[in-house]
């Protein structure tokens, strides 16, 4: 792919203008999505941070929980943080028996695993894939991955020093799916995004080829 890669960004709850401001600055043009025909022109998606139990119930409201999974299934590029990891999730624990996910991940991941919000922390994450210095990773109400499935790739885990949450996985990637627990759209670190945005290219490259 040359040019700038079209990225929708899932505009219905949660960290929308945070992660279309890093996406532009590493190098796509975003836009937000709110309905099956803008969902039908991005060449990959975000699925942002935010409450993951009101995002689906809002996708069944806007009639994008079925064109969403479709897309993800045949191979869209796909990147959640936060709860976009929740959703994307083949199994959540700790939710609500409502809620709904999109898949695209073969995980367990466990809801609000690293506490309330007065639990929210910060830590500096090797992430594979991320060159340069180690990440700064937010964790707000974040979820962490209990159980990794065949093809999914560990991409970080979180340094001792942080207690229950010692060696958690917190980013996996799933052949074009990305997930992180942690929210890089607030540091204004570009890095996972632009690792995102290589991926996009190599997926549309491969379909090219």
């Amino acid at each position: 792919m040359t040019g700038r890669p079209v990225v929708g960004v899932l505009a219905l709850q949660g960290d929308v203008r945070e992660h279309l401001v890093a996406l532009a600055r590493a190098g796509a043009d975003p836009v937000p999505v709110r309905r099956e025909a803008e969902l039908a022109a991005v060449h990959a998606v975000v699925l942002p941070g935010g409450e993951s139990t009101t995002m689906s119930r809002l996708l069944r409201t806007f009639e994008l929980l079925e064109p969403l999974r479709e897309r993800i299934a045949s191979g869209l590029p796909t990147y959640g943080s936060c709860a976009g990891m929740i959703l994307l999730a083949r199994e959540v624990l700790d939710t609500r028996a409502d809620a709904v996910g999109v898949g695209g991940l073969d995980v367990t991941v466990r809801r609000n695993a690293f506490g309330r919000q007065v639990d929210s922390f910060e830590t500096d994450l090797d992430v594979v894939g991320v060159v340069g210095p180690p990440v700064r990773a937010v964790f707000i109400r974040a979820p962490w991955v209990e159980r990794v499935g065949d093809g999914v790739q560990v991409l970080a885990r979180v340094p001792p020093g942080h207690g229950a949450a010692d060696g958690r996985v917190v980013a996996v990637r799933q052949g074009s799916v990305l997930a992180t627990s942690f929210h890089p759209e607030v540091t204004g670190d570009g890095r996972v995004h632009e690792l995102f945005l290589r991926m996009v290219r190599e997926s549309a490259d491969g379909d090219m080829g």
